[in-house]
């Protein structure tokens, strides 16, 4: 099996079916098996209803043939749905489309625009890296539960109509493209020569299994049960009863499940990044790899929980396009671009998402943006006066804006930093509740698309954010203007990015070099 040319339809593996149905044929033999068993061998059925401890004959060759036959028909039945389920799906690539076709009495037809891909995913679950298969994932903007998937495809071929989706959603010209074009594909003799060639990497970092035990450990599931914890301890020796200890039981099983979650979608964590863009692979059980193109990003945040002050470790964390909300495990995993980095390492992530940090002071004002507090370095906090509604993270609430991006800092207990690329702001809102009018403060809310960033600047001058508000609607409409990102291998004109002219180290030589106490 290899990619199509292009407009060509093509289907899935065969074996796709049984990958999607697999826990159904299974359910169905766990059924039937234990029935037979337990009619072949009579387990403590009595004949009359006694209890005399009489076991009911064993079955006849006749009623045995029976539940064999029908067993058999229902295996053949499901083994004519699977195929008629991969006959009738099938996908096509075109220079601007990917199209899908699937169903058979309820007919499905996706299509999705190559310019508005905004991720790729390739997707292995257990059962078919056994196979040695995976699923291909199109995110497209605004495409929520609708995006475009193709299960399953082999991983080579998997990885060949990634690239050539992305060189052609890039703009890249035919002879960068790889072989994905019609006459590439096919030499006049006829044989099938190799697909397009995925684009070489930089790696930028990995997580070593320790670092993601620690993490998982000091994550915020862990706060979550000692807080339950003592909240069952207080409640039982007030109401002395230890019934209220059942309640244990729910928390343990919450904490286990999220402790599972964030370890399994953490481990075997690895950045990288590419002409296609930024590329991260993680995983367990289900592997994941999951490629970002250029001007994807709509929103980046790197935040920090009161157990990580003691290593040093922070989260980034994006909004794409297409992901939908991180309501879910699966959302909370594919938005994570690092689970648990140092601060050299947040930097190296930050200079791929931000190439241009517009400042000539990145590592002064991203700092401060991190883990500073009060004015300086170009931000603006909570004044003074508001500090009776805010006590605690007064002093942390604040702004900064450079040429390229608005930076939002808040939280004192849970750190947050929000960059917000000013061509990615969607929309703005003004609030004002009594209190905030009381003292002559505003917010000022970011609107964004579904993920875990909610940029907001909290209580500010009202009449400097009023401003901010004004400024940033020009700002934003002139950086859309100059944007030209959606077709990132034609932007410049200068052909890709060479992933091998990337120093991923630079920026954390320098953050050693002139923080040294923020490395732990």
């Amino acid at each position: 099996m290899s990619i199509p040319r292009s407009g060509e339809w093509a289907r899935v593996h065969p074996v796709s079916p049984l990958v999607r149905g697999w826990i159904a044929l299974a359910a169905i033999a766990f059924v039937f098996g234990r029935n037979l068993v337990e009619d072949l061998i009579g387990v403590g059925r009595d004949d009359d209803g006694g209890g005399g401890g009489r076991t009911a004959p064993a079955p006849d060759g006749t009623v045995l043939l029976i539940g064999i036959g029908i067993l058999a028909a229902i295996l053949l039945i499901i083994a004519a749905v699977f195929f008629l389920s991969w006959w009738f799906t099938r996908y096509q690539v075109t220079d601007d489309h990917v199209r899908v076709h699937s169903g058979v009495v309820f007919r499905q037809q996706r299509q999705a625009r190559l310019d508005r891909v905004q991720a790729i995913d390739i997707v292995q679950p257990l059962l078919a890296r056994l196979f040695g298969l995976a699923e291909l994932r199109f995110e497209v903007a605004d495409a929520g539960e609708s995006a475009v998937r193709l299960a399953f495809l082999k991983l080579d071929d998997a990885q060949q109509l990634r690239t050539m989706i992305l060189d052609r959603a890039s703009g890249a010209p035919a002879a960068e493209a790889g072989a994905g074009g019609e006459d590439a594909d096919v030499p006049p003799g006829g044989r099938q020569v190799p697909g397009p060639v995925e684009a070489p990497e930089q790696p930028i970092l990995e997580l070593r299994p320790g670092r993601v035990i620690a993490a998982t450990l000091l994550s915020g599931t862990t706060l979550f049960l000692l807080a339950g914890v003592a909240g069952v301890t207080i409640l039982t020796a007030v109401t002395g009863e230890a019934v209220s200890l059942a309640i244990l039981f729910p928390l343990l099983f919450g904490a286990v499940g999220g402790y599972w979650t964030e370890f399994s979608t953490s481990f075997n964590f690895r950045a990288s990044v590419s002409r296609d863009g930024i590329r991260v692979r993680y995983g367990l059980l289900d592997t994941r790899t999951q490629t970002v193109p250029p001007g994807r990003i709509q929103a980046v945040a790197v935040k920090q929980s009161p157990l990580w002050r003691l290593t040093g470790w922070y989260r980034v964390s994006v909004n794409v396009a297409g992901y939908g909300d991180a309501a879910t495990s699966e959302g909370q995993a594919r938005t994570k671009l690092l689970p648990a980095g140092t601060l050299e390492e947040v930097f190296a992530i930050l200079a791929l998402v931000l190439p241009e940090p517009g400042t000539d002071r990145p590592l002064d004002v991203f700092t401060a943006g991190i883990a500073g507090r009060d004015s300086g370095d170009g931000f603006t906090t909570t004044p003074r006066r508001a500090r009776w509604i805010a006590p605690l993270a007064w002093r942390r609430n604040g702004f900064a804006l450079t040429e390229t991006a608005l930076l939002v800092r808040s939280g004192a207990l849970w750190r947050a930093l929000s960059v917000v690329p000013h061509e990615r702001t969607q929309s703005m809102s003004l609030e004002q509740g009594p209190l905030r009018r009381r003292f002559g403060t505003a917010d000022l809310v970011l609107h964004s698309t579904p993920g875990p960033v909610h940029p907001r600047i909290r209580k500010i001058d009202a009449a400097t954010v009023r401003g901010l508000f004004l400024e940033q609607a020009v700002r934003a409409r002139e950086a859309r203007r100059r944007d030209r990102s959606g077709r990132w291998n034609q932007a410049t004109g200068s052909g890709p990015v060479d992933p091998g002219s990337i120093n991923p180290h630079a920026i954390s030589n320098t953050v050693s070099k002139e923080h040294p106490h923020e490395q732990r």
